[in-house]
């Protein structure tokens, strides 16, 4: 293979490794998108908390032991 042509492919494959580590490093975990309806559900959860209206977990583990 031609010299010119091999250092061209080697200097391509450089970018492409940068490149590929940048979109590593800012790729978004698909798990920590909510859905609208996850968003809504998260949203009356903390209102409900805040209001005190939330019920602990040692009194619903209770409740399902009755």
């Amino acid at each position: 293979m031609n010299a010119i042509i091999e250092k061209e492919i080697w200097e391509e494959l450089k970018v492409i490794r940068r490149e590929l580590g940048y979109i590593k490093e800012h790729m978004v975990d698909v798990d920590t998108v909510l859905t609208q309806e996850e968003e809504r559900i998260l949203d009356e959860s903390l209102r409900e908390f805040e209001e005190g209206e939330a019920t602990k977990l040692e009194d619903f583990e209770k409740e399902l032991r009755k």
